[in-house]
């Protein structure tokens, strides 16, 4: 760790980061318009590199309406063999830079059948069923206890901001559970119809490690999903990642508006 962060000051000049995002599919380009310091994941310490089409692979930071922000141009995924301490390994390292809230957005299929694609969700909850939990191990108190609450990850007076930041630019939004599958297979229709009945609107196979491990490191955490796809059940024909950054890409520019405004307000 120590590595990771002296690099990173030295490339950085010191950059103290306030606010974390971590920017999923469809805002890949989220921060070419703002003046910013670049690193490839490639290039530091300890960090992995990600494999999935849409997610370019480095830390960008850059300060906007005078604020310090890092963001993670793509993440690491559960399924492309990433052990969890590697998948929450930049949270930590956020938590080290100074980082105190972070927001994640990703794409996500449809459990709720009210939702359609290009809906944009806050997520108020979420259902953990990939299998494991990134906190399992020997714990470090330098970032947080042994044994965290749980029982408010998304803070509810950042989700009170989204809601005012999309009533202010005229964005409908829905609000619900997110459930983390380990992927990369898409759910079965028994799986959605079972995670439906346990109370999620939505599903992908992200976020869920990296909220943990933020409030775990008392970070305040905002989730926003982008509905890019109906869920196996609700939809008749077979299932794509083609599909998801397509409909990421038409959410995009509202999803970006969403988010410059929210990081305005934070």
């Amino acid at each position: 760790m120590q590595n990771t962060i002296k690099f990173i000051n030295e490339k950085t000049n010191n950059f103290k980061p306030e606010i974390g995002v971590i920017l999923g599919s469809g805002l890949g380009d989220f921060v070419q318009d703002f003046k910013s310091i670049s690193i490839p994941y490639s290039d530091i310490p300890n960090f992995e590199v990600s494999t999935v089409q849409g997610h370019k692979g480095q830390l960008i930071f850059a300060q906007i309406n005078g604020k310090n922000v890092v963001f993670m141009q793509g993440r690491y995924h559960f399924y492309e063999g990433h052990s969890m301490d590697k998948i929450v390994y930049p949270i930590k390292v956020m938590k080290k830079l100074g980082v105190k809230t972070l927001v994640i957005t990703n794409a996500a299929g449809a459990v709720n059948k009210e939702f359609k694609p290009a809906d944009l969700m806050i997520i108020t909850d979420h259902i953990n069923f990939m299998g494991t939990n990134p906190l399992i191990g020997e714990n470090d108190e330098s970032f947080g206890t042994r044994f965290p609450d749980m029982s408010e990850i998304y803070k509810k007076n950042l989700i009170k901001i989204v809601k005012d930041c999309a009533q202010e630019l005229g964005v409908e939004l829905k609000e619900g559970v997110y459930a983390a599958f380990s992927g990369p297979s898409y759910e079965t229709p028994a799986e959605i119809n079972m995670i439906r009945k346990l109370g999620a609107d939505a599903v992908g196979m992200s976020t869920v490690p990296e909220a943990i491990v933020a409030n775990y490191c008392d970070m305040a955490v905002l989730g926003i999903s982008c509905i890019t796809n109906a869920t196996a059940g609700i939809k008749t024909t077979p299932l794509s990642h083609q599909e998801v950054v397509e409909t990421a890409n038409i959410a995009k520019n509202k999803f970006q508006s969403l988010l410059l405004k929210v990081l305005e307000k934070i």
